[in-house]
């Protein structure tokens, strides 16, 4: 009897050992934030196969590729219906080759796919969502190939939303394929508190829409410009939760999109000093020079992109001027000068004065008292040191960034 019991124990150990181990997201799918591009921005529903190939063959052949972006991903409206079975079917007149011809395609460049769905009965757009089907979708999308599933947050009334996306994480992981999970539940439920261990990425605002500052209502809900975005949520609350294999998602990009040059430089670095997943949403296959130049600005993406993985917080806010900081591996910082306001403005940082920075969450800090740094200009040539003040001349909306090494 012993031995029964204790081969039953042993048995229920493995089994509950088994389960937990595929309890868990993907390792070392996003130990940085993200980079690809997604089709809603610039496409809506207008997505097809022939598209998709097309923007897979520009990200290689713009340079987006060797700047390190690597996803290409489909937003809604990829779908068709289920089939008798319950399998969801793509639309075989945008895709008559079928999903794993196209993420074959997409993989022979270098390249990655992804997907989108929904936590509810329906897409946002309308089609057939992964409510009660999680399991059965997640089994279909690693059968394709696919690398990146954004899960959004539509049609799900009376719905848990940690119950929802944990669901589809454990799904994934009995699927077998790493696919990132990027949670699109708006931060409607606070999901940087909850999230680390569910999704790579999750989003915290509404909607992006490109504007610098505005909002778009839509009646109940609206979109958001970058300073929305950046005033509603780019706060030190967020940055706690933050870091490697978990990031806070700012919405996908608009550079490229309709903003001046100068705005859509400032929104790349915000989101790229904030960790925010860099998601392009432009036409790839006509880009101006200006902004193939901002989207591959490797310096700049090297902020988003470094090891240590700690966002940046706000230093000062004085008047239309905003300063962010950011620690990066090796000792150097980053410092950004943002002119939020309609005119030029001139500015004198005298590192003297603002002597010290605390980075209190993180553990990073600095005093210009007792140790001094080289600088180096990240958007345009110019270099000094923090022995003598800084003078910026900043046009309407437009940045400065600044990478800061210490002097050994």
């Amino acid at each position: 009897m012993r031995s029964t019991i204790l081969t039953w124990a042993t048995g229920f150990l493995i089994g509950w050992a088994s389960l937990a181990a595929n309890a868990e997201k993907f390792p070392h799918l996003a130990d940085t934030p993200a980079m690809g591009w997604n089709s809603w921005n610039t496409f809506d529903c207008n997505v097809d196969e022939s598209m998709i190939r097309e923007m897979a063959d520009a990200m290689v052949e713009s340079g987006l590729k060797a700047a390190g972006y690597e996803y290409i991903n489909i937003d809604d409206c990829w779908h068709g219906e289920r089939d008798a079975q319950g399998n969801i079917q793509v639309n075989k007149e945008r895709f008559p080759s079928g999903m794993k011809a196209l993420a074959d395609y997409v993989h022979q460049r270098g390249l990655k796919l992804g997907i989108y769905s929904d936590a509810g009965n329906t897409t946002c757009a309308g089609y057939p969502g992964s409510r009660g089907y999680e399991y059965q979708d997640a089994r279909t999308y690693a059968e394709w190939g696919i690398d990146y599933l954004k899960y959004d947050w539509c049609d799900t009334e009376n719905i848990n939303p940690i119950g929802a996306y944990t669901t589809m994480r454990d799904a994934l992981k009995r699927a077998g394929r790493p696919i990132l999970f990027s949670i699109c539940e708006w931060g409607d439920n606070q999901p940087w508190s909850w999230a680390q261990d569910v999704g790579h990425s999750w989003r915290v605002s509404g909607d992006i829409y490109p504007c610098w500052d505005c909002e778009l209502s839509w009646g109940s809900w609206s979109s958001w410009g970058v300073l929305k975005i950046l005033d509603m949520r780019a706060d030190e609350r967020l940055r706690q939760y933050a870091g490697p294999g978990h990031w806070n998602d700012y919405d996908m990009l608009e550079v490229g999109n309709g903003m001046t040059e100068a705005q859509d430089r400032s929104h790349f670095t915000l989101w790229a000093m904030l960790n925010s997943p860099l998601i392009a949403g432009n036409d790839l296959r006509n880009m101006s020079d200006a902004t193939r130049d901002i989207l591959t600005n490797r310096d700049i993406i090297a902020l988003n992109q470094d090891p240590l993985g700690v966002q940046a917080m706000k230093y000062l806010h004085q008047g239309e001027l905003m300063i962010y900081v950011k620690p990066l591996e090796g000792g150097d910082w980053a410092f950004m000068f943002l002119n939020r306001g309609d005119t030029p403005l001139s500015y004198t940082h005298d590192w003297a004065h603002h002597f010290e920075v605390k980075d209190d969450q993180f553990g990073h800090h600095i005093n210009f008292h007792d140790q001094q740094f080289t600088w180096r200009r990240l958007w345009r040539d110019g270099e000094g040191d923090t022995s003598k003040p800084l003078r910026l001349k900043l046009a309407a909306h437009d940045v400065a960034v600044l990478r800061l090494s210490p002097v050994r």
